[in-house]
């Protein structure tokens, strides 16, 4: 392994480190309502995104981008769909958490690879191989075991899947440069949050102690969404997918050990056998992955040759 590819294990390997260990953070603001805890995250993302873009010098290249995304139809719905659909996902995150869901938010991202692969074969027609339909098929046994024992549908855990696969498959189809399209899509819905602080009577922009340790968190949401965001543009661009692939699974289980030692969450049996079901749906869909990168880097290192 080159140090290219050291670095950016390590990168993305913090990323997905400091994303398992988020829930601590929005713990420490929870007597926050969580949609004003969205518009600060919103907010204060956008700031120090414009802050990083200034710092690198790069402004001149986001006005290009921005006014070409401007310009491109299929581009600004995209960015929107982005910014909506990452919104959604950040509300969910932070109410779950908040209201003591942090293990139904961790099946949430272990489901979400296999979300990814059905909204692939719904929306861009990808055709499934055996194997990843056993993946998908083992995750719904799953998900329906939760369902049927606890009489109740995982909406929490769906939504923050669906919501974040949305957010990829539409990044993959208005491919743009990580940086500054999370700066143009936390602009699209900055204008609303801070309409929403402005008119909320107790909020945060009313009635605030700006030095209070609350606030400074609250300030620094923006802080601990774009550093880890930062990490992954990073590293994922320095490592194979499959590595990225592996990777990704520090997150929800890191989020798991939390709801389950740190916030003495109820992890009961029927917890147990649901993710035994979506783990092995997930171990079956990471080996069929990694088996054909490994075949296509195989085959190109043969047609280079």
């Amino acid at each position: 392994m080159d140090n290219e590819q050291k670095l950016g294990m390590i990168y993305t390997a913090a990323a997905y480190i400091l994303w398992g260990f988020l829930p601590i953070y929005w713990k420490l603001i929870e007597e926050i309502p969580a949609f004003e805890i969205l518009a600060h995250r919103i907010i204060w993302s956008c700031v120090f995104m414009i802050a990083v873009i200034l710092i690198l010098n790069k402004w001149g290249a986001f006005i290009l981008e921005c006014k070409a995304i401007w310009n491109n139809k299929k581009s600004l719905l995209g960015v929107i769909l982005a910014s909506l659909t990452i919104s959604l996902n950040w509300f969910t995150y932070i109410w779950a958490v908040n209201t003591g869901h942090v293990i139904e938010a961790s099946l949430g991202y272990y489901i979400n690879p296999l979300v990814s692969i059905l909204l692939g074969m719904v929306v861009l027609k990808e055709t499934f191989s055996r194997t990843q339909w056993l993946a998908f098929l083992l995750a719904g046994i799953g998900v329906l075991y939760m369902t049927i024992h606890f009489g109740s549908v995982p909406w929490i855990a769906l939504l923050l899947a669906f919501s974040f696969g949305t957010y990829g498959l539409v990044k993959k189809l208005v491919p743009l440069n990580a940086m500054f399209s999370l700066t143009a899509e936390t602009l699209v819905v900055a204008p609303i949050a801070l309409i929403y602080l402005f008119t909320q009577q107790s909020g945060s922009f009313n009635q605030v102690n700006w030095l209070s340790l609350t606030s400074l968190l609250v300030f620094g949401a923006g802080i601990v969404t774009a550093i880890p965001l930062l990490l992954f543009s990073a590293g994922a661009k320095r490592i194979p997918l499959s590595m990225v692939g592996f990777l990704q699974y520090f997150a929800p289980t890191i989020m798991l050990a939390l709801g389950v030692f740190l916030y003495d969450e109820s992890f009961t049996a029927v917890h147990a056998v649901s993710f035994a079901f979506i783990w092995a749906g997930l171990v079956v869909y990471t080996f069929t992955r990694m088996k054909r990168l490994r075949k296509y880097e195989n085959y190109k290192v043969k047609a280079s040759g």
